[in-house]
């Protein structure tokens, strides 16, 4: 057994995990926060017989997650990100011949699939906090099974969570064996500040003002850094400048306290600054999305303050688009923030509900796939040259919503009359962009309109790089944001810098996809860009095209 001197939980799980994996190619592990399981396993199993000369794979759910996890293990290692650890996501890869772990997400490892079905070299899947349930885990375990099924049946997978039903995913991979590690964590205390279930937008006081008044009152009763949970980015935005206005000439002041935001859209160096521990004689409150759930240990967090609510991708069958709706938590998230408290040492945790609501709650997270837009899942299944019942699912997908995906990429001239994929399809399915926009690239490479449709599927692939006003309004004009790709200030609004730069990475990976070279003049798209958007557009969603009603400038049919 590779050494990895940790002391965590995990290790005394470790014989009867290698011994199973031994003896099984499908295993189950359960095991709490905290007990180690995404740095330790991975770097324990290099050394099995059966792992000699191949690479592990290890699908996480999360972008920050992947990054840190790799640069944990391979700290662990002494060495430095892209050697013997890896990772690979969009718009990021640290890999090298020498890589044996590839820490990987966001359909990374489907397309890897898609492109080598019996993954040539690698010995192990892993899919690591496997109850957060997103469709890219339950598409690629789907098609992973069926890989080993028929064409790998050496090769291992372990499917590790910490609150996900483990009898259920068993069954699911044909009774495999479920071996269970203990956690390590901490006593957390928990005060419930409510009345009712969490807050949702709307209702009378926001969900910010709940949230300063908790920081407020843990700031004076406890010690440590603080962990605060919120819905999303605009939360935390109007939550910092809150704190930092109400900061001034305060105890807080005075204690030296560093308000620090963490969620997706934020740069690695600013999320790596949330997961640095505060220097000494400090404190620091981390303003959180429920990115911040799951696969690290923060250092330093002792107090959690969780507004019970997140925010989810809802798919609209009628737009045919997807929103995002904001959702209380069920109860296992609530446990997994909780938990987050007494990773260390001994934690608090201020829930911004009543202890009779909590209850109420959901036991479990939905699982993504029952209400995302399963356009991309169609793709998937018909590019793999199967359909969804060949498969085995913890969850199946809807059958009418992947009918209404199929009608979708018919008439995108993605699929034939009897499901499989056109030559226009296989085209597409390689991009690894929504099939809409997926479609407009194949269609736009054979006019002069190619480096145009890409920067607009690069727009259109990220989160919006305008932010709301004050006031909550956002001008939903494209050109808008195309305006501030080029450089040019919006009226009223502010534009996202990560956000543009990651349409302008995103912009680069495209050409280059289609051969085209990305000098300088790749840095913002061209003037020409808004002339063209409306007729690329049209190609995209052309279901979404409106008449406008006679005597209405803006009302549309």
């Amino acid at each position: 057994m590779r050494t990895v001197r940790t002391e965590l939980p995990i290790e005394s799980a470790l014989p009867e995990l290698l011994a199973a994996l031994a003896s099984y190619t499908r295993v189950v592990l359960q095991a709490p926060p905290g007990a180690g399981k995404s740095t330790v396993v991975p770097l324990v199993l290099l050394d099995a017989p059966w792992m000699r000369g191949k690479r592990l794979l290890m699908l996480e759910p999360r972008r920050l997650a992947t990054r840190a996890v790799a640069s944990r293990m391979a700290q662990t290692l002494a060495e430095p990100v892209g050697r013997t650890v890896g990772y690979r996501m969009r718009l990021e890869t640290k890999v090298s011949a020498a890589t044996r772990i590839e820490v990987v997400t966001e359909g990374v490892l489907t397309r890897m699939l898609q492109s080598d079905p019996a993954l040539e070299g690698v010995g192990a899947v892993l899919f690591d906090e496997f109850h957060e349930r997103n469709l890219s885990a339950d598409i690629g375990l789907a098609l992973t099974l069926d890989a080993q099924t028929n064409l790998a049946p050496d090769l291992r997978l372990l499917v590790m969570s910490a609150t996900v039903d483990g009898a259920r995913v068993s069954d699911v991979l044909d009774q495999a064996p479920i071996v269970s590690a203990e956690g390590r964590a901490f006593p957390v205390e928990i005060t419930y500040l409510g009345s009712g279930p969490p807050r949702l937008a709307g209702d009378r006081d926001s969900p910010e003002r709940a949230v300063l008044s908790a920081i407020r009152r843990a700031l004076t009763e406890t010690d440590g850094d603080l962990l605060v949970f919120l819905p999303g980015a605009g939360e935390i935005r109007r939550l910092q400048s809150m704190l930092e206005a109400s900061a001034t000439g305060t105890s807080a002041a005075r204690e030296r306290v560093h308000i620090v935001p963490l969620y997706g859209e934020l740069a690695a160096l600013q999320q790596d600054a949330a997961l640095t521990p505060a220097a000494p004689g400090e404190r620091k409150i981390i303003l959180a999305t429920n990115i911040a759930e799951t696969s690290l240990t923060i250092e330093g967090v002792r107090v959690v303050i969780d507004s019970g609510l997140a925010r989810r991708a809802i798919f609209d069958p009628v737009s045919g688009m997807s929103r995002l709706e904001t959702q209380r938590i069920s109860r296992a998230s609530a446990d997994q923030r909780c938990g987050r408290a007494g990773r260390t040492e001994p934690g608090r945790c201020y829930r911004l509900w009543g202890e009779s609501a909590h209850r109420g709650l959901a036991a479990f997270t939905e699982a993504e796939i029952v209400s995302a837009d399963l356009a991309p899942l169609a793709m998937d299944l018909a590019a793999w040259g199967t359909y969804e019942q060949a498969l085995r699912w913890l969850d199946a997908p809807p059958p009418p919503m992947l009918a209404s995906a199929r009608d979708l990429l018919r008439s995108l001239g993605a699929l034939d009359a009897a499901g499989r994929l056109t030559n226009h399809g296989r085209a597409m399915a390689p991009i690894g962009a929504h099939p809409r926009l997926a479609h407009m690239l194949v269609t736009a490479q054979s006019t002069e309109q190619l480096e145009h449709a890409i920067w607009l599927a690069a727009l259109l692939s990220e989160r919006d790089l305008l932010r709301s006003t004050a006031h909550g309004v956002r001008d939903s004009d494209i050109r808008s944001r195309i305006e501030a790709l080029q450089g040019a200030g919006i009226e009223g609004m502010r534009s996202d810098r990560g956000a543009i730069e990651r349409v302008r990475r995103l912009a680069k990976t495209l050409a280059r996809l289609f051969g085209k070279s990305t000098d300088s003049s790749w840095h913002v798209p061209p003037r020409s860009l808004s002339d063209h958007a409306g007729e690329l557009l049209v190609l995209a969603y052309p279901d979404r095209i409106g008449q406008r009603r006679d005597g209405s400038a803006s009302r549309y049919q």
